[in-house]
């Protein structure tokens, strides 16, 4: 009989594109959302919580590749119906608005907060998996909607540690673009640089291509939208990118919309209606629209300091139908190879009235934001506002195995008091073993009773915090000073390990 082979062990490692988080990362994504949490719903928002997985037909136009279900996505086949992991928040709101309609109110105002997941090619900083932090609402074509989620933006950064002053609420409107794209295709230019007429320039998706190049507009400048624009640019490695091929007068229009960006919103809005007045009826509705939230931000206190029109926000104008926005924080942070660089974008959202209608053939308005959640919590590691870092547990340590209840009833004790606690579960044969544990897990303090301290009614209390920073720099008239190790009352118990632990924070 052969001899049957083994099984080889499997390797524990994490799944290319994921990682895993622990301790402090947890709790201080989870003290986020709770922070986040508490603004959407102080402005009305219910929370919703979808299924991890949806069916690739209602995900829909947001895979990367609807021919191919398994690109862009983690999908399966299950009895002939493809599904995927969800891709967004989005798809599943939409998909929830159709279904249910009928029980919903409307507007209906959801948030909701959970993991998205993309199979696309990882790099730094870039996951498979993250978090979404998403508010919408369904069903209020008044761009008072927009307005609000504006405002609530704007709270909820400075509800997480981005004070004023460290954020900018950019504010842009697709319907203005589309103004321009209409300007530029009814200007009378029979060719372009490369003969072609508008009609052929037309075919080859120039919306796209304008869009993305204008998208490009912060990092590479007018200049460089122009050359884009028109016949072509070198980069700074020297490789030469085909430009869209506009004629002159066409770019114009498009930078003019770029750069109407002025000292106030109110100015802004006038350069954006020299734009598009007498040209574009879509164009003059969406800088009708702009005023509009830029008014009724002002009458309730949001002024430039914390959001702006701003024409260059480009990006996501592809997806979105109206009004678009971006929450970009304006510190500066140092990049991997020590250079400073402003640290940027953290949210965005915008006006989406076509995304029920796949569902119900009726269109729906709605409006929603998204945040960065992971990107939120690297801004404020960058900044030293949080730093990766939890205070461990009291360790209640185990001197005598027969009094294993005693030890348990001081952690009760501690807990009921809100302090975390444990008792020491390894083996305690060893003392010192136990305080290399508790260093392990960053406790502040060490309670130690041994059958003498019982007898007596009392328990020794080590400052695990005190005693570190004694080891590393102390004389010792310091060391004898500020004992790191004290005798309290067992009735006490509570009292002194909180008045210990106070003094460190």
């Amino acid at each position: 009989m052969a001899k049957q082979k083994k099984q080889p062990r499997p390797k524990a490692e994490t799944p290319k594109g994921f990682r895993d988080y622990f301790g402090a990362e947890v709790t201080e994504r989870q003290e986020m959302l709770r922070q986040i949490a508490e603004v959407y719903d102080r402005y009305g928002f219910d929370p919703l919580e979808t299924s991890a997985v949806e069916t690739v037909e209602a995900l829909g136009k947001f895979l990367p590749d609807v021919d191919r279900p398994n690109a862009g996505v983690f999908a399966f086949e299950d009895d002939g119906t493809w599904m995927a992991l969800r891709y967004d928040m989005t798809a599943p709101l939409a998909r929830v608005a159709a279904q249910f309609r009928n029980e919903l109110p409307s507007p209906y105002r959801r948030y909701t907060m959970g993991p998205v997941w993309r199979n696309e090619k990882p790099g730094p900083g870039r996951f498979r998996q993250f978090y979404q932090c998403d508010a919408d609402t369904v069903g209020a074509p008044s761009v008072a909607a927009d307005a609000e989620i504006c405002a609530m933006l704007a709270d909820t950064l400075e509800a997480v540690g981005i004070p004023r002053g460290d954020y900018i609420v950019r504010v842009n409107n697709r319907k203005v673009l589309n103004g321009v794209l209409e300007i530029i295709g009814d200007l009378e230019q029979p060719s372009f640089a490369d003969g072609a007429t508008w009609a052929e320039i037309h075919d080859r998706d120039v919306e796209d291509a304008v869009l993305r190049t204008a998208d490009k507009f912060d990092k590479v400048g007018v200049e460089g939208v122009r050359q884009l624009l028109g016949e072509g640019r070198r980069d700074a490695s020297g490789a030469f990118i085909e430009g869209v091929g506009l004629a002159p007068y066409q770019i114009d229009a498009v930078v003019s919309f770029l750069t109407a960006r002025d000292s106030t919103n109110e100015r802004t809005i006038a350069n954006l209606n020299e734009v598009v007045s007498g040209s574009s009826e879509v164009g003059m509705e969406g800088v009708r629209e702009l005023e509009q939230i830029a008014n009724l931000l002002a009458a309730q206190g949001y002024g430039p300091d914390r959001i702006v029109i701003d024409p260059s926000v480009v990006r996501g104008l592809g997806y979105y139908t109206g009004p678009v926005y971006e929450a970009e924080l304006t510190f500066e942070i140092t990049d991997e190879k020590g250079r400073p660089r402003q640290f940027g974008s953290v949210a965005g959202g915008g006006r989406y009235d076509d995304l029920v209608k796949r569902f119900t053939g009726q269109e729906v308005p709605a409006t929603g934001v998204s945040i960065g959640v992971d990107r939120l919590l690297a801004a404020l590691r960058a900044k030293g506002r949080i730093h990766g870092t939890r205070q461990g547990p009291v360790i209640v340590t185990v001197m005598d195995r027969d009094r294993m209840a005693d030890y348990q009833a001081m952690a009760s004790d501690l807990r009921a008091a809100g302090i975390r606690a444990e008792v020491y579960l390894g083996n305690p044969k060893n003392f010192g073993n136990q305080l290399k544990y508790a260093d392990k897990r960053e406790s502040p303090v060490a309670v130690i009773q041994g059958s003498d301290e019982a007898a007596r009614g009392v328990v020794q209390l080590k400052d695990l915090i005190l005693g570190a920073k004694l080891a590393q720099d102390a004389t010792l008239e310091e060391w004898k000073s500020q004992p790191a190790q004290t005798e309290v009352s067992r009735a006490d118990l509570v009292q002194h390990v909180r008045a210990m632990m106070e003094r460190h924070q």
